[in-house]
């Protein structure tokens, strides 16, 4: 039997790196969908129209190709951690200043939102 080269070893560490953040990622996805649809957490159904939400409102915009409205997804957090910031007129909340949604909870919001 041939004993496995530092490379290949090396591969499979990072092979394994990358499924396993993978996986976090779609958690964080699937647990920020769920806080992002639920009425007494971010409630953003109530303002925006999501893929696979029902009964969206529309007083803000649809919220799709996320990716290409925000490529830096630290202005698409600070968005909603405090839209006042560079819309003092908005009618966003904002969940993070408020404390609406935990740091973790917005996170996971950020994943979801990013990832329409």
């Amino acid at each position: 039997m041939k004993k496995p080269t530092a490379s290949l070893l090396f591969s499979l560490a990072l092979a394994g790196l990358v499924l396993s953040s993978s996986v976090l990622a779609g958690d964080a996805i699937a647990e920020g969908k769920k806080l992002a649809f639920d009425r007494k957490k971010g409630n953003c159904l109530a303002c925006h129209q999501i893929a696979g939400g029902a009964l969206p409102g529309n007083a803000g915009p649809p919220l799709m190709s996320m990716k290409a409205r925000y490529p830096d997804k630290a202005k698409l957090r600070a968005q909603i951690w405090d839209a006042t910031v560079r819309n003092p007129n908005t009618i966003m909340p904002p969940f993070g200043r408020h404390e609406i949604l935990t740091e973790d909870e917005l996170d996971k919001v950020v994943e979801f939102i990013y990832s329409l």
